[in-house]
């Protein structure tokens, strides 16, 4: 069970995610429990993550935001060992490294980045690029199949893959002008 000040930061925090999520990531707290989130990570178009879709669970102590929170991803990424805790620096692995300020937004951005890095940790695994986008194409099809999954995101249940919110896509162009700055 959630302490008190647990409960007002998450559902503070919620209120703010729900207005402004980051780009290519979706989350909300399990209804019967605040202390479990579960998120959709996008995976960026620059990335051999490109077109995949990702879905976690960040599970965090009865005593937020005064001590870090667990981290797994579940579906198949070819990154993480599917339901296996991951060890960052934001998470219960590392709790003198911990800082009262990180936010469910600072701990998602900070997951989807060590996603698209290449460091060995715990709850980590290494593949290949191809094996990364064959497991990005299989990954809404995998997501679906789950009947958690289902429970937490029926809206993302379709036989197609739903954008989340706030779905910033990068063209050509953009790219572009962004070099020649």
């Amino acid at each position: 069970m959630a302490s008190p000040q647990a409960r007002k930061r998450l559902q503070k925090e919620h209120a703010a995610f729900q207005k402004n999520p980051p780009p290519l990531i979706w989350a909300r707290p399990n209804e019967q429990n605040i202390l479990e989130w579960h998120f959709i990570f996008r995976g960026p178009d620059d990335s051999p993550y490109a077109g995949g879709e990702y879905w976690g669970v960040v599970e965090f102590p009865k005593d937020y935001p005064f001590a870090p929170p667990g981290l797994k991803m579940n579906t198949p990424s070819g990154r993480f060992t599917p339901s296996a805790a991951i060890c960052t620096s934001m998470s219960n692995f590392h709790p003198g490294s911990w800082n009262v300020a990180w936010s469910v937004e600072t701990i998602l951005i900070g997951l989807q980045s060590f996603m698209n890095s290449d460091e060995i940790t715990t709850g980590s695994m290494r593949t290949t690029d191809e094996e990364k986008k064959q497991l990005a194409q299989s990954s809404h099809a995998w997501n679906i199949q789950q009947p958690k999954f289902k429970t937490l995101f029926p809206e993302y249940c379709g036989k197609e893959m739903k954008d989340v919110p706030n779905m910033v896509r990068s063209t050509p162009a953009q790219k572009d002008g962004a070099e020649n700055k």
